[in-house]
């Protein structure tokens, strides 16, 4: 039986976890706070983030990461992106020879511009071939009932990414293959800040027109920074690219989402902050990815008025007739 270390109890952890179950997979899930650890193993529920989902029988809960990872074949990692570098060096030390790494983070690291696979190459010591990318349309709660989803499993020896296809397929979650871990993250990781993007226009009141455009010029804003890095660009066209795309900057279940939406109704970052219960990653990488597009030379002009209006506190509706006013160019551009 293939056995799995699941890391982070949030809604995405929780919820993974129970694909890896109900694919048969022995699974320990770990957390840090005893009390939200003990009420998972205890009644099989997360009250904190899924109340409703009763977890599988067959789960583990644990705060002792040397037990998560005893014998695992596979880490997954559902920390926040900004986290992972701290907490995975205490887990290093702990990681078998034998044991795959799997990101379920998308974020671009702050000060480094390091993609989530390359912080876990650096701390936990480990190649390319021993790290995956889970990415795509993936909205914990639509996951946690059950409903059909698909995402696509990343990583450049494409035997161990068709190994964890295998380990959380189950009939209502179709894992696909792919050797482009660059696009598949980069996909992840900027379409939290084009959510955050698309929910100001929702919280300014503007209709499809202007929310479709944000979509579709974020996604040019994507592919050209993937381009920039070596991703192919049909990536950008799947699950982690499109698909995860749409279903982020469309659904009140996205995290980001529902914070642009709350900023552009006219909250501050402040009160966004304290309304909000759950990491929206874009609000921190929305500044890494504009370093990352800086660097490569990359113009990203959506992401720069996100991070204007997040970080510099330029009203939504400044910034908007900014980027409506920028100078037209070929649309393939």
């Amino acid at each position: 039986m293939t056995r799995c270390a699941v890391f982070g109890t949030g809604s995405w952890g929780t919820a993974f976890a129970m694909i890896l179950a109900d694919a048969g997979c022995e699974v320990v899930l770990w957390g840090r706070r005893a009390e939200l650890v003990e009420a998972i193993d205890r009644t099989k529920t997360n009250p904190d983030y899924l109340p409703d989902l009763v977890l599988p029988d067959s789960i583990r809960a644990t705060t002792d990461a040397a037990t998560a990872l005893a014998g695992a074949d596979f880490a997954v990692l559902a920390v926040p992106s900004q986290t992972l570098r701290a907490n995975l060096a205490e887990w290093a030390p702990l990681i078998e020879p034998q044991t795959v790494l799997v990101s379920l983070m998308k974020g671009i690291e702050l000060g480094t511009v390091k993609r989530m696979s390359e912080v876990i190459q650096e701390v936990a010591g480990v190649g390319p071939e021993r790290v995956a990318v889970v990415s795509g349309p993936n909205l914990a709660p639509e996951i946690a009932n059950r409903q059909p989803a698909a995402s696509v499993v990343a990583c450049t020896d494409e035997s161990v990414a068709q190994r964890f296809q295998k380990a959380c397929h189950t009939p209502y979650f179709r894992p696909y293959t792919n050797t482009d871990v660059v696009g598949c993250e980069l996909g992840g990781a900027v379409k939290n800040v084009i959510g955050l993007a698309v929910g100001m226009a929702d919280g300014m009141g503007l209709g499809d027109n202007t929310k479709a455009t944000l979509m579709t010029r974020g996604l040019a804003e994507t592919t050209r920074l993937g381009l920039a890095l070596g991703a192919d660009p049909y990536t950008f066209a799947g699950l982690a690219g499109m698909g995860d795309l749409v279903a982020t900057c469309s659904s009140p279940l996205s995290r980001n989402h529902t914070f642009g939406t709350n900023l552009g109704r006219g909250m501050t970052l402040a009160e966004t902050i304290a309304a909000t219960k759950q990491t929206a990653e874009g609000v921190k990488s929305c500044e890494s990815v504009l370093d990352l597009a800086r660097r490569t030379g990359v113009e990203m002009p959506i992401v720069q008025a996100v991070v204007d209006v997040v970080h510099g506190g330029r009203p939504t509706q400044e910034v908007l007739a900014g980027l409506m006013a920028r100078s037209a160019k070929p649309e393939r551009r």
